[in-house]
């Protein structure tokens, strides 16, 4: 009778309202609580913050409209979705790099000191990282990504990638070894980075050519991304002789009111540049054994929007 009542004067539909404001709040609370791993999921597929937000909107669309009942395992459900966008994204992403002007750099990130100290998460966003993992195929990087960054098991990525078990495994196996023959020969302290960061910095400062020899390592590479729309170097530049020529008479130039701060950019050692106090770009240096294996500049100026203050990322 009751229930009978309810239909008829309306009372059950507020009751439904209430049922479903009561979903979308705890899967809001769910969302949230794994909002910065699933960034740094989507962000080290794609190489782009701006990207990976629109990747993570997309994943909050399909969230909300999940029964959170029958959900096992919230974090793995929430990194399949993502992952699963994030493959969809990568071929849109591929298209636009294949008509960029210049060398094409991930998206900076202006990070917190205590990422530094998460050494296997600090090496996972890093340029260089970014950059050896931008020559794997789309799906062999969702699975490196997820296996050796957050430590899926296989049959988790297998679901988020729509591969089996079998086929997971051999993917994996094939970009651990592309990466290990192209990955960063090794880590270093945050204080070893910090020193050889400030010698980098001084050198380049003054000018003092044989400052720079002595700070670059023999093989470095220099890389600069202007997006067509900033001055940026079309190649890199690699050789210590070469970059530290480029960095003594070519990349400070003294005709303008120039500084660099020293920050944490994607876990590692950078300078943040500005021009006239504005932001002009950031400077993401690689260091190896005390010397400085790599800088990778990036002044497109839509590349710079996550520098002026620190984004979160987790494993």
């Amino acid at each position: 009778m009751r229930e009978r009542s309810e239909r008829i004067t309306g009372t059950a539909e507020p009751l439904d309202r209430a049922d479903r404001a009561d979903s979308v709040d705890s899967a809001t609370e769910v969302f949230v609580a794994h909002r910065n791993l699933l960034f740094t999921v989507a962000y080290e597929m794609l190489g782009s913050a701006a990207d990976a937000e629109d990747v993570l909107q997309e994943t909050w669309l399909r969230w909300v409209g999940v029964d959170l009942a029958t959900v096992r395992e919230e974090r793995a459900y929430l990194v399949r979705i993502v992952t699963r966008q994030a493959l969809d994204r990568m071929r849109a992403l591929a298209r636009r790099k294949e008509s960029y002007v210049g060398p094409w750099l991930p998206e900076p990130l202006l990070t917190a000191p205590d990422v530094a100290e998460d050494v296997e998460l600090a090496e996972s966003v890093s340029m260089a990282m970014l950059l050896v993992l931008e020559t794997l195929a789309p799906t062999e990087r969702a699975v490196f990504v997820l296996r050796e960054v957050f430590d899926l098991d296989y049959d988790e990525i297998a679901e988020a990638v729509d591969k089996s078990s079998a086929a997971v495994r051999q993917l994996a196996y094939r970009a651990r070894a592309h990466v290990a023959a192209r990955r960063p020969r090794g880590t270093v302290s945050p204080a070893e980075s910090r020193a050889a960061l400030q010698a980098f910095l001084r050198a380049v400062e003054t000018g003092d050519l044989q400052s720079l020899l002595d700070i670059l390592a023999p093989d470095v590479v220099a890389l600069s991304d202007g997006g067509g729309v900033k001055h940026a170097l079309l190649r890199p530049i690699m050789g210590a002789d070469k970059v530290a020529r480029l960095l003594a008479v070519g990349w400070w130039k003294r005709d303008a009111e120039r500084s660099a701060e020293p920050v944490q950019i994607n876990g590692g050692p950078g300078l943040l540049v500005r021009i006239d106090g504005e932001i002009d770009g950031v400077v993401a240096v690689r260091v190896e054994n005390g010397y400085v294996t790599g800088a990778y500049h990036v002044r497109n100026p839509e590349k710079l929007s996550r520098v002026v203050r620190e984004t979160a990322v987790s494993r």
